[in-house]
């Protein structure tokens, strides 16, 4: 297995994990409900490929939701467990896919390989 195929299945963990504990304590409807709110970062694009995909990265990475989940067990910040769990959901999901970090170039270029046409994930061997 090579680097980009570890970070699949690291992406997918991350999103299984996610969903058993929002499917655990009831809360698994706001995981489908936030799904696609943290793709809002790719109106970053219309600023261009640098912005957009400095926008798009900067929602995309795990410091984000482990931001929201420490709020939530040191301080007990209402709605930041469920906000980290969603946001570490997608970001999962979307790494599993192989939808990765964008580079400056252009939307389809990410660090686990190019995104067709037709959004299937082309990986490196």
């Amino acid at each position: 297995m090579t680097p980009i195929h570890w970070q699949r299945l690291e992406g997918g963990v991350i999103a299984a994990a996610c969903l058993a504990v929002a499917i655990l304590s009831g809360e698994w409807p706001w995981l489908l409900a936030l799904f696609l709110a943290f793709d809002a970062s790719m109106v970053g694009y219309l600023g261009g490929t640098r912005l957009g995909a400095w926008r798009y990265n900067a929602i995309h990475l795990y410091g984000g939701p482990v931001a929201f989940g420490v709020a939530y067990a040191l301080f007990n910040v209402k709605g930041a467990g469920i906000l980290a769990l969603a946001w570490a959901f997608h970001v999962g999901a979307d790494r599993a896919l192989g939808y990765g970090l964008k580079f400056e170039d252009g939307f389809h270029h990410t660090h686990l390989g190019l995104i067709g046409r037709k959004g299937a994930v082309e990986t490196p061997r």
